[in-house]
């Protein structure tokens, strides 16, 4: 830690915990705050939430625990080259999707739809109402009590409304201020980790190729190199070790750039780094070319005919159940049976994001399947 940067996050410039604490023994603030991260339910049940494919369609598809990780070690690299907190960047990349609905991002998409009448749903938002307020572990307070810029870096996007309600927070997205370069490292690591990680899975599931692959240039520029320096590779290994130079390339890139940002705007406090526009950033060829790409798998992957079929089932899944439960709260947990309608909506979305993908999946089974009555 001795060696941070002026501008990095650290325990002599912290806003602190919510609820003051003794200081811990033998681990920094932020090791702390990524300690009770791994440590909480919320973290465990991403090992069965969906990144792209439904957890049951293969052992080896990401996962949002596998992807939370990848991130984690994305920024962590990115920080220490950059002299910020590793520690900090850590907890926000294992924090980041814990508030992730099950089936992904159809699984919020039908669950924002569902809430549209009660305040909506994101899932930023539901991963900040997780560490604030519903893991229950410890005797003094709710939720994990994180550090300020541990929570600042999990609320990643945020509407004017909602940020007027979160106080600290929210503050920024009202003031035009940026979070720390922590967590600008942290949002960024989310990015090249899903992008790359989707192109192996979408290859390993066959739903994309190569062929179509090699239209986009930051895939065909490190598929060359690997087939030109390797010329008897299996695909298999040929994918992976095209995914692998890909994120290389995007990392240098960024750690460059972002070297040169903080050069230009020299700043010299972290108050400097919250006045300034984002430091943290790719140049802008490489920002083409990773735009190339997820415009590549959103038409590609996420729009492929199969995805699209899982996608349906997932969304009336959501559906289903936020229907039935609204409609007869005795379908519910005592603790989530609320008489308040507007309450209880928020209580059921709290109760189905918790749930991993077969959870909801056997839940669904258990309300409405006629052959369970048997």
């Amino acid at each position: 830690m001795a060696d941070l940067a002026a501008y990095a996050v650290s325990e002599n410039n912290t806003r602190g915990r919510k609820i003051i604490e003794e200081a811990p023994q033998g681990r920094s603030e932020f090791q702390r705050d990524r300690d009770r991260i791994i440590h909480s339910n919320a973290f465990r049940r991403l090992e069965y939430k969906t990144q792209v494919f439904v957890n049951h369609e293969g052992d080896l598809f990401r996962t949002r625990l596998t992807h939370s990780i990848e991130v984690a070690q994305i920024a962590r690299s990115i920080t220490r080259r950059l002299r910020l907190n590793e520690d900090l960047a850590e907890a926000i990349s294992l924090a980041h999707d814990l508030g992730h609905t099950p089936f992904g991002h159809a699984g919020q998409e039908a669950l924002n739809a569902c809430m549209k009448g009660y305040g909506g749903f994101e899932h930023n938002l539901q991963s900040l109402r997780v560490v604030d307020k519903l893991e229950e572990r410890y005797a003094a307070f709710d939720g994990l009590n994180l550090c300020f810029e541990t929570r600042e870096g999990i609320l990643k996007h945020c509407s004017p409304d909602n940020a007027a309600r979160l106080g600290d927070v929210g503050e920024r997205f009202l003031k035009d201020r940026r979070p720390s370069l922590e967590a600008q490292v942290a949002n960024l690591a989310d990015e090249i980790a899903y992008n790359n990680h989707d192109v192996d899975d979408g290859l390993r599931s066959g739903l994309i190729t190569l062929e179509q692959l090699e239209s986009v240039p930051l895939v065909a520029e490190q598929l060359g190199e690997v087939r030109r320096a390797h010329a008897h590779l299996t695909e298999r290994r040929v994918v992976h070790e095209t995914v692998r130079r890909m994120i290389n390339a995007l990392v240098t890139d960024l750690i460059r750039q972002s070297e040169n940002n903080i050069g230009a705007h020299a700043p010299a406090v972290l108050d400097d780094v919250r006045n300034a526009p984002p430091l943290i950033a790719y140049s802008q060829a490489m920002n083409d070319m990773q735009r190339t790409l997820k415009n590549f798998l959103r038409v590609h992957l996420y729009r492929h005919y199969r995805v699209l079929r899982m996608s349906a089932k997932a969304q009336r899944i959501i559906s289903d159940l936020f229907g039935a439960f609204m409609a007869d709260s005795r379908l519910l947990p005592p603790q989530y049976q609320i008489p308040a309608e507007h309450d209880r909506a928020r209580a059921v979305a709290d109760y189905i994001a918790g749930m991993t993908d077969r959870y909801a999946i056997r839940e669904h089974r258990r309300i409405f399947a006629v052959e369970e009555l048997v």
